[in-house]
């Protein structure tokens, strides 16, 4: 098939022209990706042997559920992998705070983030208005996917 059959198939499949259309100023765009994993069984043990660790990527909510009790390790992996792929997603900038990305949970015990303080102040520099959170664990990893979502901002990027 040639480019302009597959083209027009797939324009025809996705319901949108095959043209690449400039964005407008107030159209949604990624402004960045994270994604991180992390190996449960060391996190755990790096828990343990430093006795303050918890406390200083965590806020008292994220340490547990929402119904009281302590999360468990992969819990806490998949959580510290969604603060490492906020930080990817925004460039990765060095004066990021634990503590100013919060991991809460919503309805049906879905994933958000709550962004504050270094975070929020990195998000607006970039545009960013909403996120998208995806965490998981199995096998031993724990992982988390991080969409940070906006508007371009004055000229327009590719």
């Amino acid at each position: 098939m040639s480019q302009d059959g597959a083209a027009r198939r797939g324009a025809l499949c996705a319901g949108r022209p095959a043209v690449r259309t400039a964005a407008r100023q107030t159209d949604p765009v990624i402004i960045g990706v994270g994604i991180d994993v992390v190996p449960v069984d060391r996190f755990a043990e790096s828990l343990i042997r430093t006795p303050g660790l918890r406390d200083r990527l965590f806020t008292a909510e994220e340490q547990r559920t929402p119904r009281g009790p302590a999360r468990t390790g992969e819990s806490l992996a998949a959580r510290f992998a969604a603060k490492e792929a906020v930080a990817k997603a925004l460039g990765a900038p060095g004066d990021l705070r634990w503590h100013d990305v919060e991991i809460t949970v919503g309805d049906h015990g879905r994933p958000h983030l709550a962004v504050r303080g270094t975070v929020a102040g990195r998000a607006a520099q970039l545009g960013v208005t909403s996120w998208h959170l995806s965490l998981s664990h199995d096998g031993g990893i724990a992982s988390a996917v991080v969409v940070a979502e906006g508007v371009l901002r004055g000229e327009e990027r590719p």
